[in-house]
C-alpha cells in the first residue's frame, strides 16, 4: 500500500530522500507541482516511464515532460541551446515555462514516444519540494496524476489511483489555483510561443523579440 507522508510535517530533507529512493528503486511517487499533483519518475527507466502513462491512460507516443534542477543539466540533454534559450531559461527558470527542445542523440530514455518526436519539454520547476527532490536526483518524467483529459489534482483525494501504483505519496493539502505553463518550442530557427498561460507573449518576447505566437 501506498504511503501516504505529510510536507507540512516532519524535515525536507528527509521527505526528500525518502523520495529520491523510491525513484532510485524504480517506483513512481506524487509529488505537489506548483498547481496540481502529478506522477513523478525517473526519466532514463524507460518501463517505470511507461507505467506512468498506463495509469493516465496516455496514447501511445505521448511523451512524459522532463523536470531538472539546474540549467547545467540541460547541456547535457540539449543538443543546442543557443543564446535566445539561456535568456529564457535564464529570466524564468525556476518557473512555469516549458521548453520544447531538441535533445541529445543517443540519450538512454523512452520518455513514451520511442524517441520519434526529436523534442524534449522541460522545466525546473519553483515548487519547493519538486526543486528539492530533482535537485538530489536529477532528471525526472513528470505527468499530472490525473487521467488524460481529466482536471489536475489540486488535492491528494483527487488523485485516483490503486495503492499498488505508487509507491509513496507527498500530501501538501489542498493546492493553490494558479495559470498552466507557458510553452515555447525554440530551435536554431527561431522560438514560437505554442501555448500561452503564465507567462504571456510579450513577457517572452521581452526577452527574444522575435519570438512568435500560436
Amino acid at each position: 500500500m501506498a504511503k501516504n507522508i505529510d510536507l507540512k510535517k516532519g524535515e525536507l530533507t528527509r521527505h526528500v530522500n525518502k523520495a529520491a529512493k523510491a525513484i532510485a528503486d524504480g517506483f513512481i511517487i506524487v509529488i505537489p507541482m506548483e498547481h496540481s499533483y502529478a506522477y513523478i519518475c525517473d526519466a532514463f527507466r524507460a518501463d517505470t516511464v511507461r507505467a506512468m502513462h498506463v495509469l493516465r491512460g496516455d496514447p501511445l507516443f505521448t511523451a512524459a515532460q522532463v523536470i531538472v534542477g539546474n540549467v547545467k543539466t540541460t547541456e547535457g540533454i540539449v543538443r543546442e541551446i543557443t543564446p535566445e534559450i539561456k535568456g529564457l531559461m535564464k529570466n524564468f527558470w525556476p518557473g512555469m515555462v516549458s521548453l520544447n527542445l531538441r535533445p541529445q542523440l543517443g540519450l538512454s530514455w523512452d520518455l513514451g514516444d520511442n524517441n520519434q518526436l526529436d523534442r524534449v519539454s522541460l522545466r525546473i520547476p519553483k515548487a519547493k519540494f519538486a526543486k528539492a527532490l530533482v535537485s538530489q536526483t536529477g532528471p525526472l518524467a513528470v505527468a499530472s496524476a490525473s487521467r488524460k483529459g481529466m482536471p489536475s489534482p489540486k488535492a491528494m483525494s483527487d488523485v485516483m489511483v490503486l495503492e499498488s501504483d505508487v509507491a509513496l505519496k507527498f500530501d501538501n493539502g489542498n493546492l493553490r489555483k494558479g495559470p498552466i505553463s507557458t510553452v515555447i518550442e525554440a530551435d536554431e530557427t527561431g522560438v514560437r510561443v505554442l501555448r500561452v498561460g503564465a507567462i504571456s507573449l510579450a513577457e517572452i518576447q521581452k526577452i527574444v523579440p522575435g519570438a512568435t505566437g500560436e
